[in-house]
């Protein structure tokens, strides 16, 4: 009876979260076309208040790292010298000098930082940690066991150190174990055989050509070079238009946040954004042709989520569980635990921002949040909500006290996913 209740919360959700989003949204906000550039939205988390008795005892988190730079020092400095190389040549329009002023102006932040954690990633991981604290101060007393564990990044290491110096700050007596290793690298940052397989194969072709399809580059390249010669034999239109994209999805998460979309037409941004969305959906979600394959990349994290809370609710103290990673491994960690927007199957490219948005399930600092609570009288009977990005959210698990569920219902259900 629970699956066919489970199968039945699972179809509805679905039909819900494929309509979750459209064009005009988009443009609306031209930093969601940013995808997993999406600065973490300001927000005060949900909170609804738990059935009378119960009380918090256990935190289970798992956080991408906050926002960063550009990857790599490549990806401003090939753009800076095909500007600077166009200048010297008296190719440029006046846009074009424009761009070049304000990517020299970025640089300045931006120099020697490639992939690194801008500030803006340590104050939004500060600042999640101050709302967990104060919306649960139970779990972080003084007596309180807890772990942090980060993969071996730097700019998860730091959004770590920051989560947890926010913790400290309210409370200066909490002692952390903080830890950044290998060792738990299995279930912080893993990926199973057939999905690699899978992301190295046929999809490879498609999203090529979904690419050149969606890139449309001649109205940029000309708003920018004056000179259609020295377009010829130095500018690749497509590349090019790219390298705009990538600086104006993250210049959100710089100090500077300066303006690079005025450089695409909105329609531009929204097409683009499609194809990022469509690597992040088709190598990481419940792409219907990967047969689930990606979601298994989020099992070992799943199962230590249920043997910590397992070892929580045996345990008499307080205690919480925060884990940094990457949104790689938020994403299949969604789609497994079907969280309401995140579980979507869908089948063609065209289709995927229908269904499922990069810029919702994994923004910069995105974050699952597993609140455990009981009730003295009742010890046996522990209580769950999952937050996500902070959020109350729903799961196909039946129950009469929403945001509220029955933690074995809840187990029963991941337990059914995992296998």
């Amino acid at each position: 009876m629970k699956k066919l209740i489970f199968a039945a919360i699972a179809f509805s959700m679905c039909g819900f979260a494929y309509s979750q989003t459209t064009p005009e949204e988009m443009k609306a906000d031209l930093n969601k076309t940013g995808g997993v550039y999406f600065a973490y939205p300001s927000t005060s988390a949900d909170n609804t208040p738990a059935p009378k008795g119960y009380k918090p005892f256990h935190v289970s988190h798992y956080g991408r790292h906050g926002s960063r730079y550009l990857i790599s020092d490549n990806d401003y400095k090939r753009v800076a010298k095909l500007l600077h190389k166009a200048a010297a040549a008296n190719a440029l329009t006046p846009l074009g000098t424009e761009l070049m002023g304000r990517v020299d102006s970025l640089m300045l932040e931006t120099q020697g930082r490639g992939g690194d954690l801008s500030p803006l990633g340590r104050r939004q991981h500060h600042d999640i940690a101050a709302r967990m604290q104060r919306n649960y101060p139970e779990v972080f007393a003084s007596n309180s066991s807890i772990t942090a564990r980060s993969t071996l990044v730097p700019r998860c290491i730091l959004s770590m150190a920051s989560f947890c110096e926010s913790l400290k700050e309210k409370n200066p007596q909490l002692y952390i174990d903080m830890e950044s290793s290998n060792r738990y690298m299995p279930y912080l940052c893993h990926s199973v055989k057939e999905s690699d397989d899978f992301n190295n194969g046929w999809w490879e072709e498609t999203y090529r050509k979904f690419k050149e399809r969606q890139t449309k580059p001649d109205r940029v390249v000309s708003s920018i070079f004056s000179d259609p010669v020295f377009v010829d034999r130095y500018v690749q239109p497509d590349d090019f238009m790219w390298d705009i994209y990538w600086l104006a999805s993250d210049a959100q998460n710089t100090e500077g946040k300066i303006d690079f979309y005025k450089y695409l037409t909105p329609q531009e941004a929204f097409d683009l954004w499609q194809v990022f969305n469509s690597v992040f959906y088709a190598k990481h979600a419940d792409y219907i042709p990967a047969n689930g394959v990606h979601l298994q990349n989020a099992a070992n994290l799943l199962t230590n989520i249920i043997e910590t809370a397992d070892a929580a609710i045996e345990s008499d103290k307080p205690s919480a569980a925060l884990r940094f990673g990457h949104d790689g491994n938020v994403v299949p960690l969604t789609a497994l635990m079907s969280l309401e927007r995140c579980d979507a199957a869908i089948d063609k490219p065209e289709d995927f921002y229908k269904g499922w948005c990069d810029w919702y399930v994994t923004p910069m600092a995105a974050n699952i949040q597993l609140i455990f609570f009981r009730n003295k009288k009742t010890p046996e009977k522990v209580l769950v909500k999952i937050l996500h990005n902070e959020r109350e959210t729903r799961i196909p698990v039946k129950t009469d006290i929403w945001p509220y569920y029955d933690w074995n219902d809840v187990k029963t259900y991941f337990q059914s996913r995992i296998k």
